[in-house]
């Protein structure tokens, strides 16, 4: 630790607010706790949460950094006395609690994954949040099994083309909704079975033609609002649908006959809340199953943009035009 600077140039939240807030503040390098690691930031990923913060509406745990940033690619530069699968010089990918958006972050030693062969640290920054976000929402709740169909709201958003490409790799059939034709071309090419422009043709109808009025068997949705009652309506029996996000509202009025008369389970999560053990499990999960994929060049994460650390009010900006799609990297 002792060649470590002590302070380090980090973007910081200085007020609830539009991407602006966003700007660069001195802070303290942070020391890794008993379990944690120090990681040298290369890259670091932005998602949907880092949006919510930074207006105000998602505030970070009480023992997690108030810096932006939920996931980074790097090389290890300190351990925690606890630490056994680490050793300084060891390059990783990791899930953080906050502090991402920085040249140095901690994060709990079993959030850590070792950057996937063949990819570098732009692409390794891309992986945690969304892999893990994918893994445990649509195979560890919704159960998804090889022959079923997986229907994706937002299927070019950096969740969306996660999803499509790890329910192909396990043999899943899969429909998305998108909002152009050029995101939907994006879907298909990354493997998505039937891409709807939702702008243009009415979702649920197209999915219900689509699969011979039977209806996906999992449903994997971060738009809510309206979507809800129609998930319900174009669910199979026994569908399993997960909510992730609420960007169009939820708050809704709805019928439940259908979740009784299908014999629907409606499941949510988020990823931050849960417990270090809980993450360090899906990490865990993660690696077993999507890191050989990663490896094979079977699974790419799809990069739109990518900008450097004092241009992440540009990233947010990006990310709320909705115009992107796949994901939007920072570079340290």
């Amino acid at each position: 630790m002792s060649d470590l600077p002590a302070t380090m140039t980090a973007i910081a939240i200085s007020r609830p607010g539009g991407p602006e807030v966003l700007v660069p503040e001195e802070r303290p390098v942070p020391r890794p706790g008993d379990n944690e690691i120090l990681i040298r930031v290369a890259a670091a990923g932005v998602n949907r949460p880092d949006v919510l913060q930074r207006a105000g509406a998602y505030p970070p745990p009480k023992d997690a950094s108030d810096l932006p940033g939920l996931e980074v690619a790097g090389e290890v530069v300190a351990i925690g006395p606890n630490v056994a699968r680490w050793k300084a010089g060891d390059k990783v990918t990791a899930l953080t609690p906050g502090g991402g958006y920085a040249p140095y972050a901690v994060t709990d030693a079993g959030h850590a994954l070792p950057v996937p062969d063949g990819l570098d640290m732009v692409q390794a920054a891309a992986i945690p949040e969304t892999f893990f976000t994918v893994w445990h929402n649509v195979f560890q709740r919704g159960r998804l099994q090889s022959g079923e169909t997986l229907l994706i709201h937002g299927g070019s958003s950096g969740i969306g083309t996660t999803a499509i490409m790890l329910a192909k790799a396990f043999g899943a059939t899969v429909i998305v909704t998108a909002g152009s034709p050029e995101k939907c071309e994006i879907c298909r090419k990354l493997g998505a079975d039937i891409a709807i422009d939702y702008k243009a043709e009415d979702w649920s109808a197209v999915v219900k033609q689509a699969t011979d009025k039977r209806g996906p068997d999992v449903i994997l949705d971060m738009v809510g609002g309206s979507y809800i009652a129609k998930n319900y309506e174009v669910a199979a029996l026994e569908g399993r649908i997960v909510n992730i996000a609420f960007l169009q509202g939820s708050k809704v009025e709805i019928d439940f006959v259908r979740l009784m008369t299908k014999r629907l389970s409606h499941m949510g999560s988020t990823l931050r809340a849960q417990s270090v053990a809980a993450k360090a499990a899906i990490a865990a999960a993660v690696e077993e199953h999507a890191w050989p994929l990663l490896a094979q060049g079977r699974c790419r994460p799809l990069i739109h943009a990518v900008f450097p650390l004092a241009e992440a009010a540009k990233a947010h900006a990006l990310m709320e035009s909705s115009s992107h799609s796949g994901k939007i990297v920072l570079t340290v």
